[in-house]
């Protein structure tokens, strides 16, 4: 097994996994703190991973004007491919009418509503930190990157002696995280183990749920395999001139993992080491693309949430009309932005969405016993996108790459 390539160990350890949370439930916790002590370990290395690898990245793009050039790129991509996302929800959504008919006894109990009030005015205000430090220690990434970004930016504007030793310091800073980040990717398979085989034994109910929630989650599935073999694929091809299969198999690794993890952020280094050293993009794209796009861009977790919006909505028989479907498409939109990159984030922000049109917190209840399965689904979509990303706007700047 330690001969084969990383994404066979993951996929091998997957199988094992499941095998093992089906057949022996009872003898889980046994293997489960290999689960917790990996995401430990990549948590460990996020923030600090994050904040060298922006500020590197900014510093090696130079000029003022070649930042502003890359962040408008970045953000549009991001911007259009949620919207993309959340439309095609929509259409499965309002096709195959999920929530017709649903059974709203089947609900379950849903923690930490109250923290998921905060609007999207109030989420654009943290951006900016009041203390940095208890940003690097909540693990607030839209103020650890708006820092970053901020900090990378005005070590270009000081004098050339002082800005040659910061630039060879977070250089160096993010050479060494990166090495501590791989050290911790080589027991991925040990706890995707651990990690997969705790959740499929929770799940011991998992075949009665997804008789009776089947067609809600074939909505979301549908949705979200459009757009990432489709659109994509597309955007690929015809915008960044890019092969998708080959492609997809330099983020293999990182797309089995994000799959397992349920969490941008703890696939983020494996994405970083995959787009740069298997598909060729350079540095200083990597290391600003990606650390932006797993915080902000949610493909997925936008789709899943417009989707799940308009489920809520049908099971309490409220129909939304043309104007109210378009505030749950730019509530959606709005809502991935501040996105945490962990499991089940979209699950509190949709509480956004429902506030915006008037429906139930209490609806969430409906869709909690098969967010998990979900989750694993849409965190793979959003690091696909994340990748994609990087590479079209790597081929934008000119870049030549391997795929």
């Amino acid at each position: 097994m330690l001969k084969l390539k990383l994404h066979w160990q993951i996929l091998i350890a997957l199988v094992i996994a499941v095998i093992y949370g089906v057949t022996l439930p009872e003898y889980v916790q046994y293997v489960k703190w290999m689960g917790d002590i990996f995401i430990r370990g990549l948590k460990m290395v996020i923030v600090p991973l994050i904040l060298t690898s922006i500020i590197s990245g900014v510093t090696n793009i130079g000029s003022g004007g070649n930042l502003g050039r890359l962040g408008v790129k970045t953000m549009f991509y991001y911007l259009t491919t949620s919207l993309f996302a959340i439309v095609m929800g929509l259409f499965f959504v309002n096709i195959l009418q999920p929530g017709a008919g649903a059974d709203l006894g089947f609900t379950k109990e849903v923690e930490g509503l109250s923290a998921a009030r905060d609007s999207f005015g109030d989420t654009l205000l943290k951006i900016v930190p009041s203390n940095i430090f208890t940003a690097f220690t909540e693990g607030q990434m839209l103020s650890i990157i708006f820092f970053a970004i901020i900090f990378g930016y005005f070590i270009t504007r000081v004098n050339k002696k002082a800005s040659a030793n910061l630039t060879e310091f977070f250089n160096s800073a993010f050479e060494v995280m990166m090495r501590i980040t791989m050290f911790v990717i080589k027991f991925t398979p040990l706890g995707i183990l651990g990690l997969v085989a705790n959740t499929v034994a929770e799940q011991s109910d998992l075949l009665n749920v997804a008789q009776r929630l089947g067609l809600y989650m074939l909505a979301v599935l549908l949705a979200l395999a459009f757009h990432s073999t489709i659109t994509l694929p597309f955007l690929l091809k015809f915008v960044g001139n890019v092969n998708p299969k080959n492609h997809f198999r330099a983020l293999t690794t990182p797309l089995l993992t994000a799959f397992s993890t349920s969490s941008s952020n703890a696939t983020l280094p494996l994405t970083m080491d995959a787009v740069e050293h298997n598909a060729g993009v350079s540095n200083k794209v990597t290391s600003f693309t990606l650390p932006l796009g797993a915080t902000i861009n949610m493909d997925g977790t936008a789709l899943y949430e417009c989707v799940a919006a308009m489920f809520i909505a049908q099971a309490y028989g409220v129909e939304l009309g043309f104007l109210q479907q378009v505030i749950v498409v730019m509530t959606a939109l709005l809502a991935s932005i501040g996105a945490a990159g962990i499991p089940m984030a979209g699950l509190v922000m949709i509480s956004i969405i429902l506030t915006a049109v008037g429906l139930p917190l209490e609806g969430l209840g409906l869709i909690l016993a098969v967010d998990r399965i979900l989750d694993m689904c849409r965190t793979t979509v959003n690091v696909w996108s994340d990748s994609c990303g990087a590479v079209i706007i790597a081929k934008t700047e000119g870049e030549k790459l391997k795929v």
